[in-house]
């Protein structure tokens, strides 16, 4: 087996051949490095530009382990992939971020138990496991509440919003797997997010503080830096840095928090893998979350995680992100990014936007509004 850190020319094992995996496997190429692709979906975008590719279920075990014997180290491009798998995985070959790691970020009551034994605050919850369960939860946290599956769910599926007594019954049947868990409402002036590299050494690099605009629950835009003030920045910065020190993790993390009507920072949740909201590094940045991905995964020195511009980053959604397509390339000063997908389902990524502006120069609202022109109408 090839030691660390990885010397030009090794491969590396990507679980995951979505967008997430496609912008990692540019950024290894970038460094000399070869990436093989573990997926389930034949043309995926990973497998698009990486050297090679498993077609696969994720917890097979003869394709896992003859996909651990061609590879050097392993790293996932999402959450929702066989943790037993990575066990058998991480027996043959290093797997970075450690499947403990992906246990605790796929299941939310652990992620919510984690960061609260860590010193982290989140909005008020309670693990779901019955209905009489439901029925004590919303009397303790009250309503409204938003009710979620404890797995499985991204870009707001999986939930529900409980605003009266009514909407109990109608959420408990829809949602499955159980059990669930319960939300306390969270009065939040602003979405913001972290995402921070963490060496094998200890070392840690953490990109600026990012506001996120959402729209049907999917990630819309986001505003790098976010505007707040010093004291949340910190605040912010330091929680980044504390979960990843937690976690032990070596790879990339990003911590999602609201920032509540009182100015207090609660975690909603971590992803330990690259994440949408640090797109604009790839273009904003001498260094993307995805270089300092590979960087940590390969034991290679991490740099700053430093910006030298301002940035709009705008997501391309569906039917009616992707028919923007053509207004974005012909558009100046838009940066446009698109993953290859073949099909454009509503909801799914297909690609982003994009604006770069000197650093300071980030606009207000109407600002916003202008940069992108009839991009943002989408």
């Amino acid at each position: 087996m090839t030691g660390f850190p990885l010397p030009p020319n090794a491969t590396i094992g990507l679980v995951g051949g979505g967008q997430l995996g496609r912008m990692s496997a540019l950024a290894a190429a970038r460094l000399g490095y070869r990436c093989h692709i573990l997926t389930r979906e034949t043309d995926s975008p990973a497998a698009q530009v990486s050297h090679a590719v498993t077609i696969s279920d994720y917890s097979d075990p003869v394709s896992l382990r003859a996909f651990a014997d061609a590879v050097d180290v392993i790293s996932f491009e999402f959450e929702n992939v066989s943790a037993d798998g990575l066990d058998l995985l991480a027996s043959i070959r290093p797997v970075r971020p450690a499947p403990a790691v992906l246990r605790i970020s796929q299941d939310r009551v652990a992620e919510k138990t984690f960061l609260n034994s860590a010193g982290v605050a989140t909005a008020p919850w309670a693990a779901v496991g019955s209905r009489q369960e439901l029925d004590e939860a919303a009397r303790r946290l009250g309503l409204p509440a938003v009710l979620k599956t404890t797995r499985l769910g991204y870009d707001g599926k999986g939930q529900a919003t409980l605003r009266t007594p009514r909407d109990l019954d109608a959420a408990w049947a829809m949602l499955d797997p159980k059990p669930l868990i319960l939300e306390g409402f969270v009065d939040f002036a602003q979405e913001i997010s972290v995402v921070a590299a963490r060496g094998e050494d200890g070392s840690v690099a953490s990109f600026d503080t990012v506001e996120n605009r959402h729209r049907n629950h999917i990630l819309d835009l986001t505003l790098a830096p976010a505007r707040i003030s010093w004291a949340v920045d910190q605040a912010a910065q330091a929680i980044g840095r504390r979960v990843a020190e937690a976690l032990d993790l070596t790879g990339l993390l990003a911590v999602e928090m609201f920032l509540d009507s009182a100015g207090q920072v609660l975690v909603n949740e971590i992803a330990p893998r690259p994440h949408n909201s640090g797109h604009w590094t790839i273009d904003a940045c001498p260094a993307s979350q995805f270089e300092l991905h590979i960087r940590a995964i390969a034991g290679l020195p991490l740099p700053p995680a430093a910006r030298h511009s301002d940035a709009i980053m705008k997501n391309l959604i569906g039917p009616r992100g992707m028919a923007l397509w053509p207004a974005a390339l012909a558009e100046p000063g838009i940066i446009p990014h698109l993953y290859g997908k073949a099909e454009a389902l509503p909801g799914r990524k297909m690609g982003h936007l994009t604006r770069l502006f000197p650093r300071g120069a980030l606009p207000g609202d109407f600002g916003v509004e202008a940069a992108l022109g009839k991009l943002a109408e989408a």
